[in-house]
């Protein structure tokens, strides 16, 4: 069942961009001015399909019926004319689509339903093809940080010319999701630098594929059609795709047939695109998306090859810069799984729905009434350690069969127990991303400041939690929506209102807020529990 939501504000005179971010559970437009700022959003639920055998499956028909309606719905809430948008682009997770010929969805699992025809980003059926491409140490794997990771592209295309053949011969493309979204936006089948660099071991850097990496890993098939479906045009993003939007496209999304449409990136690059530019210096900066999981992008002038952090990327996310990108499998989805193994958090999820709160909000409320300062919030977890790896370790680690470590859980039931566990799960993700900030500035990738953006870094205690844990400033952009922001800008620079990704980031975004990490007693209490942290982890890997 799909629920809608719609945020508006005054509309003036002026041409427009729209940004498309297809995450996990929603498809969300945002239009834009070309200042940066939100005239108006719409969303769409989508939905997630789970079976057993870590498989995880959405449908592609569904998704664009989803974009289509958001895309109408925050042109009517703005009172925005087709005619006033310049441009469009997209974003999406990093999720695999399979379409036969003319496009009709191709089922990807064993339900044998067709439109379940994309194999999710957190989907691990393909674990085992993932380590037996890590064990042929192929040299392009030294570019995804030494391991790839069953949430890649190759190991999911593995398993289905493994196990779904029939499926694997009939498809006509294998796109990612964000290319899926332009091709069906724009009919042009070239695929963004971003995605096939970042998820498919595309070398941007030399502006190919290597052909002896597919042979050695068993997808020689691909290698042998010339990687037609797979992509043999790649474009870096913000690229004007095709003559824009096709007629059909326009008249689904309530435009302007010939509307320009840009190459998009993966969601957790338009946060980055959307926020690392705002203070001028993208290099200095970590842009941290933090959502269902989150991610981590630094971007260097030069490659730097850190272990377990995915990377160096070529032209990914900021144009001609190298890219290297860690985080976490689960994140905010981690914080609702931990809470959700606490005999209150019925009760206390229902007491926050009935005051129109999420229960993480109002669990931080508490938290914060508690505290003389938000950083005091910390001491609140007391005795209770967390290592929030329920679906493994995507960095500085590389290791899918990871799993979570709760330490110092007693009988308490009440709700003071319950904001416990929220503050520990949220320092454990602050020690998480510090444990990939530290592995990337041994490497040679030093960052002095983190941007964050996504839903579950939006409240003020998350964020200095985050900046006390892992001692660098949290800065907050201007934008609501920065995901939204960054494909939107993508979009700006496909329509002329911009030379190129890196003035658009500079025009459009600007901080808003910075919070910086404690000292004294705080940050000591915080260097004890990362060490915690990192001796319950390293227990945890020994006895497994």
């Amino acid at each position: 069942m799909s629920t809608d939501n719609f945020t508006a504000g005054a509309a003036p005179a002026a041409r427009y961009v729209i940004g498309v971010d297809v995450g996990t559970g929603s498809a969300r437009a945002g239009l834009f001015d070309p200042s940066g700022r939100m005239v108006a959003s719409a969303k769409h639920d989508i939905t997630v399909f789970h079976s057993s055998g870590a498989i995880v499956e959405q449908s592609s028909r569904e998704i664009w019926h989803a974009v289509c309606r958001a895309v109408k719905d925050a042109l009517a809430m703005g009172a925005i004319a087709p005619d006033a948008v310049a441009g469009i682009s997209f974003d999406a997770t990093c999720s695999l689509v399979v379409l036969g010929e003319g496009g009709r969805s191709l089922p990807v699992g064993p339900t044998e339903q067709d439109e379940r025809d994309i194999i999710v980003w957190m989907d691990h059926r393909a674990l085992g093809q993932a380590q037996g491409i890590n064990e042929t140490g192929h040299a392009v794997l030294r570019f995804v940080g030494g391991t790839i990771s069953p949430e890649m592209e190759t190991p999911k295309l593995l398993w289905l010319l493994e196990n779904r053949p029939e499926v694997f011969e009939a498809a006509w493309q294998f796109f990612d999701l964000t290319d899926f979204l332009t091709w069906r936006a724009s009919g042009d089948l070239a695929r963004s630098t971003c995605t096939v660099t970042c998820k498919w071991t595309y070398l941007a850097h030399e502006r190919r594929w290597d052909e002896s990496y597919f042979r050695a890993v068993g997808l020689g098939v691909l290698a042998d059609e010339g990687f037609a479906r797979i992509g043999q045009r790649v474009v870096e993003p913000g690229t004007r795709l095709g003559s824009g939007l096709t007629a059909e496209a326009a008249a689904e999304l309530g435009l302007r047939a010939g509307t320009p449409v840009a190459a998009g990136v993966i969601d957790a690059h338009a946060g980055g695109i959307g926020t690392v530019g705002a203070d001028g210096a993208p290099e200095s900066c970590l842009a941290y998306v933090f959502g269902t999981s989150s991610c981590t992008m630094t971007t260097t002038r030069e490659p730097v090859f850190v272990p377990g952090v995915w990377g160096p990327y070529y032209s990914a996310m900021v144009p001609h810069a190298w890219l290297n990108e860690g985080g976490q499998s689960v994140a905010g989805a981690a914080i609702e799984r931990l809470l959700s193994m606490h005999p209150l958090t019925p009760e206390a999820h229902e007491r926050a729905t009935q005051g129109g709160q999420s229960l993480p909000s109002m669990l931080a409320g508490l938290a914060v009434q508690a505290a003389v300062e938000l950083s005091d919030a910390a001491k609140l977890a007391q005795g209770l350690h967390v290592v929030p790896e329920f679906l493994g370790n995507r960095a500085p680690f590389a290791d899918p069969h990871a799993r979570a470590v709760i330490a110092g859980l007693g009988m308490e039931a009440d709700l003071d127990s319950l904001v416990a566990l929220y503050i520990a799960g949220i320092c454990s993700i602050g020690y998480g991303l510090r444990q990939i900030i530290e592995a990337q500035a041994a490497a040679g990738a030093p960052i002095e400041r983190v941007v964050i953006s996504g839903g579950a870094g939006r409240l003020a205690l998350v964020r200095q939690l985050l900046a006390d844990a892992t001692g660098k400033p949290v800065l907050v952009t201007e934008a609501e929506e920065p995901v939204l922001l960054g494909a939107a800008m993508l979009g700006g620079v496909a329509a002329g209102l911009f030379d190129d990704v890196r003035t658009a980031m500079a025009k459009m975004s600007r901080i808003a807020r910075v919070h910086e990490p404690a000292t004294g007693e705080i940050a000591a209490l915080h260097d004890a529990r990362y060490d915690a942290f990192r001796q319950l982890q390293s227990v945890a890997r020994a006895i497994r």
